[in-house]
């Protein structure tokens, strides 16, 4: 029993044999599937600022954790020491937008199953994902939540609250003082049709009409 323990611990046969054209499949695999996430990101992201810089993190991340994960399952004494490694990481930069999060996961997911070789798995997943996005994403274009802010003189009160019945505008603040009244609304519209701006904005008595994307977020 001892000389099987000593042979388990100094047996050469913990490394697996890998060549060069699987670590490059693996490799080019990871690089595809970090390529589809790039061009997502790029053109169907919604943030209020791109960025080319961490949009190009998500792609390296693809393909940096397929190359560890390829390491990891070639050397099991390497695996250890690249664990323990990596486990003194830490990252300070502020992810703002939760979605950015998601694109990172995303992208490791993708580098963990092209580098265990499941290519298949990696390439669809990294597909469907892809269209159920970009589907997301096309539903809430067709109708988005924007901010209708109007300033008008307080006599025009009556004249004011009628334009916003047909909205159907959500209140979200009203602002009273002496000279003027400054309502914030939040309204939907459906394909970016304002056409409801031109009629307020010639009511007698308002002083301004502002419209604004509304997302929820406050960065």
């Amino acid at each position: 029993m001892l000389t099987e323990l000593r042979d388990l611990i100094l047996a050469p046969q913990q490394v697996e044999s890998l060549n060069a054209t699987q670590v490059l499949l693996t490799l080019a695999v990871a690089a595809l599937c970090g390529l589809v996430i790039f061009l997502v990101y790029r053109y169907f992201n919604k943030g209020v600022v791109y960025s080319v810089h961490y949009n190009m993190l998500i792609l390296m991340v693809c393909v940096i954790t397929s190359l560890i994960i390829v390491t990891i399952g070639s050397n099991l004494v390497l695996s250890l020491g690249m664990v323990g490694a990596l486990s003194i990481v830490r990252f300070r930069a502020a992810v703002k937008d939760p979605l950015d999060v998601g694109f990172i996961f995303w992208g490791v997911a993708a580098g963990l199953t092209a580098g265990a070789r499941l290519y298949l798995v990696a390439l669809l997943g990294t597909a469907f994902i892809a269209a159920l996005y970009i589907a997301l994403t096309a539903v809430r274009a067709e109708k988005r939540s924007f901010l209708l802010i109007i300033r008008y003189a307080p006599e025009a009160e009556e004249r004011v609250s009628p334009l916003l019945a047909p909205l159907k505008a959500r209140l979200k603040n009203k602002t009273v003082s002496r000279d003027f009244c400054e309502v914030t609304a939040e309204v939907r519209v459906r394909r970016g049709d304002t056409s409801f701006i031109e009629p307020m904005r010639r009511e007698e008595g308002v002083e301004g009409v502002t419209l604004v994307e509304y997302t929820g977020d406050y960065a």
